[in-house]
């Protein structure tokens, strides 16, 4: 296990980056960053370095997947047909899209994610790393008209406990479905997964999946469960990023927040009652609490998935579904990962490009929600920017403690100049204008200076926020 790795398990458990950040390299020169997308083509390297707003023009958009798939008797494999229909909701001409197979990352071109037979468009050989499909669509479609592509689809879990892959008798199939990539001013962002963090990237969509499994397993998914047989589940999300599930002999329990919501919490037979009774109550308060900070959670239900042991995660996030390390008699990283349901989720943003406005949030909210505001948190001058990309901090140490740690103290701190009143407004102003959007950079620091009268210019160099 890296030191990267195990600085990210401490942080999703506690909120906290318990390590000390090595290397002193200043940030580098500003660039446009643009990457050949193996086509040649080029995609936006996602960093908005020339201090542009790249928000308007994003397409595909208004997407909806239909998914029907079967499992083979041990769950382990996935086959079926995917269909996606889509808006173009740019302003050019759409005369291709491309798939993101993330389920590829780590094994490249080994494929544990295959598509082929393709409808209404025909499929390229598969880039960066095997993670990107370009479909080059039968018609070119104007702004405002709608289109679609289907293709088969099989999808084999790897031998390891990750958010793709198995443990034991339990196969999880986090970033496995294929989904669309973004195109905005800047071009198609096809970035890579470079082995730390999240690097994905997708706009608001609608997902029906259908997953027949053998009776006796166990399938808590993205969404709200329509039909649920013995060996059929039928699952619907609205205006999510992605969509996960598990399968295996799960034991499950249902019960609700003070608020209604609906927690559907799924574990493997080594985890503790003590693990799920905990996992249960700090996310019926977490729920809760974050709805009444940034609006009200939306999709009625969420599943909680405990498994003893991870490989290089305590939490994974999806829409609607976290996947959790449940330590006997310790605390579990669910707030954390419940958190992301509104900074990620319902609040986009590029990972790639923009991970501290995700990651920093949901450690701010944590801490807030257990009301710590991190008095002199500040480590003082910092020789990285927070506002790196991923990109950045795959050649440079330190990533975890300053998107993690050192983001949600500059929030903290942004609350002490806004004062506590002020930032709570703000935030729930910020999070109800980008809900189920995107949101970027300049977005944030605008609203930030839109709720107060003081200049942040200072406030922002001081604080390593580019």
């Amino acid at each position: 296990m890296t030191w990267e790795v195990t600085v990210r398990r401490i942080v999703c458990v506690l909120g906290l980056a318990l390590a000390t950040v090595t290397g002193t390299l200043a940030p580098p020169a500003v660039a446009s960053g643009n990457v050949a997308d193996g086509n040649g083509g080029v995609v936006a390297s996602g960093d908005h370095a020339a201090g542009r707003d790249l928000s308007a023009g994003r397409t595909p958009g208004q997407a909806a997947y239909d998914v029907r798939l079967a499992a083979d008797a041990s769950g382990v494999t996935w086959t079926g047909r995917e269909k996606i229909s889509f808006t173009n909701t740019g302003d050019l001409p759409l005369r291709e899209v491309y798939l993101r197979l993330w389920g590829n990352a780590w094994d490249g071109c080994k494929s544990p994610v295959k598509v082929s037979r393709f409808h209404g468009g025909t499929a390229a050989t598969p880039t960066v790393n095997c993670t990107a499909v370009k479909v080059d669509l039968k018609k070119p479609l104007r702004p405002g008209q709608r289109g679609s592509v289907a293709f088969d689809v099989t999808m084999t879990a790897p031998a390891r406990a990750e958010q793709f892959g198995r443990s034991g008798a339990y196969s999880f199939f986090g970033n496995a479905l294929p989904v669309l990539a973004v195109r905005d001013q800047a071009g198609w962002h096809l970035e890579p997964d470079v082995g730390i963090g999240e690097s994905y990237y997708t706009l608001a969509a609608d997902f029906t999946v259908r997953l027949d499994h053998p009776a006796g397993l166990v399938v808590p998914a993205t969404g709200t469960v329509t039909t649920s047989r013995r060996t059929t589940t039928i699952s619907k999300a609205q205006q999510v990023r992605d969509f996960a599930w598990a399968v295996g002999p799960f034991q499950q329990a249902v019960t609700k927040s003070p608020g209604g919501i609906t927690i559907r919490t799924s574990w493997t037979g080594v985890v503790t009652p003590f693990a799920v009774k905990d996992a249960q109550t700090r996310a019926a308060a977490a729920l809760d609490d974050f709805g009444r900070r940034f609006g009200k959670y939306p999709y009625g239900e969420v599943d909680l998935v405990l498994n003893d042991n991870w490989e290089s995660f305590y939490g994974m996030e999806y829409p609607g579904l976290v996947l959790l390390i449940a330590p006997p008699n310790e605390e579990g990283p669910v707030v954390h990962e419940l958190a992301h349901q509104w900074f990620y989720g319902i609040v986009g943003n590029n990972e790639y490009a923009d991970p501290w406005l995700d990651e920093s949030f949901a450690v701010y909210a944590s801490y807030i929600h257990i009301g710590d505001n991190q008095p002199d948190c500040w480590p003082g001058r910092l020789d990285h920017l927070i506002t790196n990309t991923m990109g950045y901090w795959a050649k440079t140490p330190g990533w975890s403690a300053y998107v993690y740690s050192y983001g949600g103290c500059m929030l903290h701190d942004l609350e002490r100049v806004l004062g506590p009143p002020a930032m709570a407004k703000m935030l729930k102003s910020y999070t109800a204008a980008h809900w189920y959007g995107v949101a970027t950079p300049q977005a944030f620091k605008a609203a930030a200076q839109a709720a107060t009268s003081k200049d942040l210019t200072q406030f922002w160099k001081d604080h390593a926020i580019g």
